[in-house]
Parts: C-alpha cells; structure tokens; sequence
C-alpha cells in the first residue's frame, strides 16, 4: 500500500464544503470566515425553513404531537446526521423515514410510537403519489367474488402496527402499545381519494392471502378456515363473503378474474 496521502482539495472546495456543513450543524461547523454573520442567519433560515416545510407536509400530526421544541430538534438532526441521495423536495420525506428507521436515536422524551406514526403518514404520501394504474381491462365488476378470483386495488398497502396510529393525536398518547396489533388498509380509490379502513386478523390475513392474485375467493377462505382451526367452513364461507362484499365496495378488491 502506497503511503503518499491524498491530494488537499482545492481552497473552493474546502469553502464549500466548510460552509454546508455549518449550514447543516451550526453548533458543530463554525461559519467560515468573511461570512457576514447576518447572512449566514439567512442562509441557515431559509434551508432550515425549505427542509421543514416539505416535512410538515407529510407529517403533521407527528409535529403536532412532538410540538415545536422536540419536532425542530428532531428537523435539525436530520439536518446534520443525514446525507440524502435525492435533491428532488418531494423525496425529503422518503429520506427522513430513513433517518428515522436507520440512523435516529430516539431521546427518552420522544413518543414510542413515534416511528410507527411516521410510517403511517408517510404511507399516504406513497401512495397518493404512487403512478402505478388499476387495469381495469377484463375486469368483471359483478362476478362471483367465491368462485372467481378477486383482484386487489394496486395503489393500497396493508399495514400492521403495534399501536393504533389512525387514532393517534395530542389528546391520545399511549406510553405503552395495546395487546392486539392494529390492521390497516390504505388504499387509492379509482377517484384518487384516499381511504382508510381498520382491519381485524381475520379480513387482514385474508386480504394477504388474496394478495397473490392466484386464488379464489372460496379458496382464499377455506385456507383461512384451516389456518384459524374454524370447526364449520360452511359458516366461515357465509361470513367470508360479506368480507369479501365488503371490501370490494371499499374498492380494495376492484373486480374478479
């Protein structure tokens, strides 16, 4: 191995460098010098302020959990901890759940359910900007949903939580996560609404089941019967159906095939 060391960067390069990282970490970075004090104030405000602005768009029920002290601490963490791999503001999100997920160590004082809660809200940004497309061709709308095979909403995601983050607000803020696990589908309507629906084990593991787009709806059921032990799939059938009816008027199952 070579011991000559690497060549210094230019004297530009190192002003740039010296200069975003007080911009990212003012508190680490000193401001390089002939800065005008003033207008490095304006410099680290306005990034500051673009940053936080295309977070509060996605998150804002996490910021008004956290409030401003906790949620600007957290903004500015990002800030200095993070290296995102887009420069599209759209994308801003996508790289503070990878903060969050990978990098953040959470403070005693920040909610447990924290993460959780991101997730929740960044999901619908996914998914109300997702370009996927229903194909809607040799669709039957009306078909038998037993006999034939269900097709799912593709703009929709089925999430499961260890607490109920759809109920989650500065008014309700569990210190610890309830002992049912909560099941949720959130999906894109074919008006491009979003709709939210709170599942139990039984609709969520059928709706996983139904996932493959290889099984009948009478299929679908009677594996589930079996996984769950039910001692009357005849019954299990009956009250699958009304799931079944259930979520395609919620448009989570478009039609059959």
């Amino acid at each position: 191995m070579s011991d000559a060391k690497a060549p210094e960067l230019p004297a530009f390069q190192r002003y740039q460098l010296a200069f975003t990282a007080h911009l990212r970490d003012p508190r680490a970075h000193p401001r390089p010098r002939k800065v005008e004090a003033r207008r490095m104030a304006l410099y680290r405000e306005l990034l500051y302020n673009s940053v936080e602005s295309a977070l509060l768009a996605c998150f804002p029920v996490l910021r008004r959990i956290l409030g401003q002290r906790k949620w600007g601490r957290l903004v500015r963490s990002f800030l200095a901890q993070h290296r995102s791999h887009t420069t599209y503001f759209r994308q801003i999100p996508d790289e503070f759940i990878q903060f969050l997920q990978h990098e953040w160590t959470p403070a005693a004082d920040y909610p447990p359910f924290m993460l959780e809660l991101a997730h929740y809200e960044w999901m619908e940004l996914v998914l109300s900007v997702s370009t996927r497309e229903a194909d809607l061709s040799g669709l039957d709308s009306r078909a038998d949903l037993l006999e034939r095979c269900p097709v799912l909403n593709p703009v929709m995601a089925l999430l499961n939580y260890a607490y109920p983050v759809h109920r989650l607000g500065p008014k309700f803020k569990p210190i610890e996560a309830p002992a049912q696990t909560t099941h949720l589908l959130m999906l894109r309507d074919l008006a491009d609404r979003m709709r939210f629906i709170v599942l139990n084990p039984v609709s969520a593991r059928l709706l996983s089941l139904l996932e493959t787009g290889e099984l009948s709806g009478r299929a679908a059921l009677l594996k589930l019967a079996e996984e769950i032990h039910h001692p009357d799939p005849e019954i299990m059938l009956r009250f699958g159906l009304d799931m079944l009816q259930n979520l395609h008027a919620e448009q989570a199952i478009l039609g059959t095939r």
